[in-house]
């Protein structure tokens, strides 16, 4: 917390913030810190009402859900949590719509499959679920390997995207991906 409250404190860009937020008191720690949104993973699945508790108190726009998600053959798109060692059996869709009530605001939304492949987005994933929830900001993860699978993501109604590995690998660099998406959305 030491760290991050440092690395917050550095920069007056907007920060989102998660990784093993389990209770309320990570949540207030990490606002407290400066993040402007908090994010949440395994927790939002496995204990829903705490979470759907938190949105209400600090607000939904705080609040990030973090859904890993498994798509089977059938289309089915499950949740991984637990580093994705477990498949919960909640869909994607199960999951948004019971913190639609809560007031739900943003959902940073992985592709296991396509995770640090940077061999593209699925694309078809987030045109799907932002045309579904409109209401819903979704924040594009997984497999962005060129400014081209940014370019891709345009018009989807996404309204975020996460890039690791092709950053890390010098594909292009932050400027360059800001320029591609138009507006400085890009996290």
């Amino acid at each position: 917390l030491a760290l991050i409250d440092q690395l917050l404190s550095a920069t007056e860009a907007p920060v989102q913030v998660g990784g093993g937020v389990r209770s309320e008191q990570d949540v207030a720690d990490l606002l407290a810190a400066g993040a402007s949104r908090v994010v949440i993973g395994s927790t939002a699945v496995k204990s829903p009402d705490l979470v759907a508790s938190w949105m209400e108190k600090y607000g939904p726009e705080r609040i990030v859900l973090a859904l890993d998600v498994n798509i089977d053959e059938q289309g089915n798109r499950h949740i991984a949590v637990a580093g994705w060692q477990e498949n919960s059996g909640i869909s994607i869709e199960a999951l948004i719509e019971r913190f639609l009530p809560a007031g739900l605001r943003h959902v940073l939304c992985t592709d296991i499959s396509r995770d640090g492949t940077l061999a593209g987005t699925n694309v078809e994933l987030y045109r799907d679920l932002c045309a579904r929830y409109p209401s819903v900001g979704f924040q594009a993860s997984g497999g962005i390997g060129g400014l081209a699978d940014i370019e891709a993501l345009k018009g989807t109604g996404v309204k975020g995207i996460i890039l690791g590995r092709a950053l890390l690998e010098g594909k292009f660099d932050v400027a360059e991906a800001i320029h591609c998406w138009g507006d400085g959305r890009a996290a």
